[in-house]
């Protein structure tokens, strides 16, 4: 996920290298692996909790919400991530595949509240360079200067 993520804005910042293209080209690919992660991470974590009721009774703990609201949205990131998908639902799609953002937020928390916030350093470590290019991307987009045709008068 997180890799699909900064392929946008490494082709900003590296702009004419190839590499970043590359990844922007197959970034569809990494957000399926990504979802194919979770889903057996979810699974192994519903085998190891063995009873329903013990999900249930685990479901208020930061660290399980946040994974399942997490897990819940890349559901139909993955189902609408075919090229069939992304025609028929047109400038949608795009506005749909945004919640990647959000999904990453209750990522980045799921993984620290697992480990009592002491794993927040080598999450950070995932998170700071994807929200670092982002805020590079968003001072891009700000600040660049319109393309104004010139009107002949």
């Amino acid at each position: 996920m997180i890799v699909a993520m900064l392929a946008s804005p490494l082709v900003l910042l590296f702009k004419g290298w190839r590499g970043p293209l590359w990844l922007k080209r197959h970034r569809r690919y990494f957000g399926v692996a990504a979802f194919g992660y979770a889903a057996l991470h979810t699974l192994y974590y519903l085998i190891d909790a063995a009873t329903m009721a013990r999900v249930i009774e685990e479901l208020p703990r930061l660290y399980i919400w946040t994974g399942w609201v997490a897990f819940a949205i890349f559901i139909p990131l993955a189902v609408t991530s075919m090229d069939h998908f992304v025609r028929v639902m047109g400038p949608r799609w795009k506005q749909l595949q945004r919640w990647t953002y959000a999904a990453a937020m209750l990522t980045l928390v799921h993984w620290a509240a697992l480990h009592d916030w002491g794993g927040l350093g080598p999450a950070l470590v995932h998170f700071v360079p994807l929200g670092a290019l982002e805020a590079y991307r968003a001072g891009y987009w700000t600040n660049r200067r319109p393309n104004r045709k010139k009107v002949a008068a």
